[in-house]
């Protein structure tokens, strides 16, 4: 049987023994242990400290069936401990939205008043002109995605498994969850203690396959 880790694991362990958890032991998180995946997820980077993120934490077998419906069935959505519905908000572009990001880094210290006014000009610029981005969902579910892949990290770390699903109605999940019409679902990522048999690591490709140097498709070196 797997062994659960007593202690955290170092960021090297993390990764390496991090993988996607097909079927869940019948066995619930500590509430701690959640709350502590939760809080160090949340401190994910994000551009101009916006945090578009929103998580739907669902915990109750009866909402977990639900979400498993709209999830074409797929076991893992009843049996994790907990599913956490990963949404981009695209509200974080309006002007009283920015203003209370702004008074979060006065609060914190991090914005003085010549910061503030540069927020106020910058972000609805980045929203207008999209420069790196096509949507402001495209823009919102990158950042989401780093909130779900710390969440993961720390949460493996903890000796808690996971699974990010891409597999699921979007259409359903907002209707059957509540979620406005300008909350995007970015994923479902499943949290618990993974069953026997595990799935084989795949491999990845090495650096010199996907990293080039300087310019794409030129060599990298070390």
């Amino acid at each position: 049987m797997k062994q659960q880790n007593l202690l955290p694991l170092s960021v090297q362990e993390t990764i390496e023994q991090r993988r996607a958890a097909r079927s869940f032991e019948n066995k619930s998180i500590p509430p701690e242990t959640l709350n502590q995946i939760l809080s160090l997820g949340l401190q994910s980077p994000s551009g101009f400290n916006l945090q578009p993120w929103r998580f739907i934490v669902v915990k109750e077998q009866e909402n977990k069936e639900k979400l498993k419906a709209c999830a074409f069935n797929q076991k893992q959505v009843s049996e994790a401990a907990v599913v956490i519905i990963c949404c981009g908000d695209r509200g974080v572009s309006k002007p009283e939205y920015i203003e209370s990001v702004i008074q979060l880094g006065k609060d914190n210290g991090a914005v003085n008043d010549v910061y503030a006014e540069h927020i106020r000009t910058s972000v609805p610029k980045l929203f207008e002109n999209q420069p790196c981005f096509e949507s402001i969902e495209a823009w919102t579910n990158r950042q989401t995605m780093l909130a779900v892949a710390y969440i993961m990290m720390v949460a493996q770390s903890l000796g808690v498994d996971s699974c990010p699903m891409e597999g699921f109605s979007a259409t359903q999940v907002k209707e059957a969850f509540n979620i406005p019409a300008e909350v995007d679902v970015c994923c479902l990522l499943t949290l618990g203690y993974a069953a026997e048999p595990f799935k084989k690591y795949g491999g990845r490709f090495g650096i010199e396959q996907v990293c080039y140097g300087e310019s794409y498709g030129e060599q990298f070196e070390v």
